[in-house]
């Protein structure tokens, strides 16, 4: 019989010719994601799940899947997974790294962009038939050219987009738990303490994952230490940055812009103050969509499901020991 598998998402059509001829699917239809009860009902005849970030795996999900081989992840992060359970029970976890650096790299330096030249304000002023003349004193923003930009997080899409940023003849600073002597030499990057860089950077960049030493990491006191005419750019996870002192920071004058394309939570409620800030910009969390990238990450996380399903070791897990346990 073929394995079971579901899958949490409508998928590319490349990734789903690939699983359907071997394994029995079913794919959750609805652009909202599977209500938990479903989910919880769902898993317990599964082999195979393919699950997306705003999927909660947790122990009540793994306990209710004795049959679980493989967890396969349309993400790079992996925080909505319990992994430490799903290792305990030799469930071997997949991941989409690397495929999405360049292009979420591209949209963060657009964040940057659109914030410090009020793009998504002026769009809404000549929308609004505000757009009466030319004037000299309209929407003045910020140079990017020639400033400092500050990054916490020096992986592949940090690197990336300080890759960017030279080409913009900025100055880098970086704050990251290990140095790399090989970008500060390739791209001129100085390495500093994380509160040099927050207080030097006129625009900072947040490129860590979310841990329980990251959540929050933005917060009064941090954000504090920042500029005020310094713009604040996010597309790691919306739990590093603590909303209720970014909107603080901005309302009151001490931030002069912030673009965030992750927020905590997700959907961003409509009734989120930040939402009511015209130097606020926020995206929704689509750092890796494009085509060619939402495509490879779906091939990406079919390969690594049918891999799972083989009992092989995926090309992409977060979790190799739980392989070598079962």
């Amino acid at each position: 019989m073929k394995p079971k598998v579901f899958i949490t998402r409508q998928l590319p059509d490349a990734a789903l010719e690939m699983i359907r001829p071997v394994c029995e699917v079913e794919i959750w239809p609805e652009e909202l994601p599977a209500p938990r009860g479903v989910l919880l009902a769902k898993v317990a005849v599964l082999d195979g799940l393919l699950s997306m970030l705003t999927d909660k795996i947790d122990a009540e999900l793994m306990e209710r899947a004795p049959g679980l081989k493989v967890i396969s992840n349309y993400a790079v992060g992996v925080d909505n997974i319990d992994i430490p359970e799903a290792t305990r029970r030799g469930i071997i976890i997949g991941h989409t790294p690397g495929v999405l650096t360049e292009t979420t790299a591209d949209l963060a330096f657009g964040l940057l962009m659109a914030a410090a030249r009020r793009i998504v304000e002026g769009d809404r002023y000549v929308r609004a038939g505000q757009w009466r003349t030319w004037s000299p004193m309209v929407l003045l923003g910020r140079d990017i050219h020639g400033a400092t930009l500050g990054l916490v997080g020096l992986g592949r899409i940090g690197t990336a987009v300080a890759r960017r940023a030279a080409s913009f003849g900025m100055r880098v600073l970086y704050h990251s738990r290990t140095r790399r002597p090989d970008a500060e030499e390739q791209l001129g990057l100085i390495w500093a303490d994380l509160d040099t860089v927050l207080r030097e950077a006129d625009f900072l960049s947040l490129h860590t994952p979310l841990t329980p030493e990251t959540r929050h990491l933005i917060n009064a006191r941090t954000l504090n230490l920042m500029k005020n005419t310094a713009i604040l750019v996010n597309t790691s996870r919306g739990g590093v940055v603590d909303q209720a002192a970014l909107y603080a920071a901005l309302q009151e004058g001490r931030l002069a812009g912030a673009a965030l394309d992750v927020t905590d939570p997700e959907p961003l409620p409509m009734s989120d103050p930040l939402l009511t800030l015209p130097n606020c910009v926020i995206a929704p969390h689509i750092g890796s969509a494009s085509i060619a990238t939402r495509t490879k990450m779906a091939e990406m996380a079919a390969a690594n499901l049918l891999a799972g399903l083989r009992g092989e070791m995926p090309p992409h897990p977060v979790n190799p020991e739980a392989w070598q346990k079962g």
